[in-house]
């Protein structure tokens, strides 16, 4: 893997919707304005964002788009992802009807998954559709959820099960915001990092296992460089698949077991340790499965365990609620759990029908999951 310069713009062209850029920068943010208003040009911008986040940023952002003319408005919600909800869309989407924001509006996603997540499906719902620009200000929605487009909201059966594909008009990532970031949500987003190079490129992960320490020390160029390395996966499988009918499902190694874990557990748990633990017990799955090469899941436990993640559900899961949390993904078919299984680190596996996900029996994930035998 090479080392970034300074300045990255991976751009990505999805299919019948309009490209956008992922700008990939340490510095970026005091430029967020101008970017925005070629890429989206508003008449009013809705700058969103989580109370913690607005706290470090809000004022500055929205004094630099006041600077150049432009006028903008910050709406705030409670940080965490119990904000995530179709009440707190409906507050938001409330507050800017209430600050005149019209259809030539643009809402300004400033900060972590959350807060991408919730601001895009405000975005693509308002108005039936306004523009969006995704600044990210975590490591996990850099890499992940700020790229590809997909909004929505969490309800009591799952993560994300309410919501819309709603394109970015661009993506601004400032790998200097990353210094703010708690230590454990720093490590809990590099499991996203760890996924791409288990799905799509060995060296890549063979580069974050090396430079692990320099990524958790928060020393800059490493995270420029993991964040423009895995974006540039992301972008990939996002231009091929838009709409996550084929290819992009690959995306979701991981996640099938670990949103189950987390809403078993009350999302007590955050996103990037569920899915590091998903992630190890989907290798251990494709292995026991006879569809993964042996020593899959121990490559990846190991990498894992390089970015002092977990490797194993905490204890007092529950094997069977996490199998019925399952049958909620928004994979499943007819009844039936589709999971995302590796053919060797660096490659997924196809199905024998030749989809990206494989049908799979409880049988085999609750012996997996330590719930018994598979008969």
């Amino acid at each position: 893997m090479r080392e970034s310069p300074e300045h990255d713009v991976i751009r990505l062209d999805p299919g019948r919707t309009a490209g956008y850029d992922v700008i990939v920068e340490p510095g970026v943010l005091a430029r967020l304005a101008d970017i925005a208003a070629v890429a989206a040009p508003a008449s009013r911008y809705a700058i969103i964002s989580d109370a913690t986040v607005a706290g470090l940023y809000g004022a500055t952002v929205r004094r630099q788009f006041e600077r150049k003319g432009l006028t903008a408005d910050l709406f705030t919600f409670p940080a965490g992802e119990a904000s995530k909800t179709r009440s707190t869309w409906s507050a938001l989407t409330d507050d800017l009807l209430a600050h005149g924001v019209g259809r030539d509006g643009c809402v300004v996603a400033l900060g972590g998954g959350v807060t991408g997540d919730l601001g895009g499906f405000v975005a693509a719902t308002y108005m039936r559709g306004v523009p969006v620009v995704q600044v990210p200000t975590s490591l996990l929605a850099m890499i992940d959820a700020a790229i590809g487009g997909k909004t929505g909201v969490d309800v009591h059966q799952g993560k994300n099960l309410v919501g819309a594909f709603h394109q970015p008009r661009v993506v601004v990532a400032d790998p200097e915001l990353l210094h703010t970031l708690p230590a454990a949500d720093l490590r809990a987003g590099c499991a996203e990092a760890i996924k791409h190079g288990a799905i799509a490129d060995a060296r890549y992960l063979d580069w974050l296992e090396q430079n692990a320490r320099a990524v958790l020390a928060g020393e800059v160029p490493a995270l420029h460089a993991l964040v423009a390395g895995s974006a540039r996966i992301k972008a990939e499988f996002v231009a091929a698949d838009v709409r996550e009918a084929g290819v992009r499902t690959a995306l979701n190694f991981g996640h099938t077991l670990g949103h189950a874990i987390e809403a078993t557990l009350d999302y007590g748990i955050p996103h990037g340790r569920a899915v590091a633990i998903g992630m190890v017990l989907e290798a251990e799955l494709g292995e026991r499965l006879g569809v993964s090469h042996a020593g899959t899941a121990a490559r990846l436990a190991g990498a894992v365990q390089t970015f002092e993640l977990p490797t194993d559900p905490p204890g007092g899961t529950d094997p069977d609620a996490v199998l019925a949390a399952t049958r909620l993904d928004k994979k499943a078919r007819a009844g039936r759990v589709r999971y995302t299984l590796l053919a060797q680190p660096g490659a997924v596996a196809r199905a024998p029908d030749g989809a990206w996900t494989h049908r799979v029996d409880d049988g085999p994930v609750r012996t997996t999951l330590g719930g018994g035998s598979a008969a």
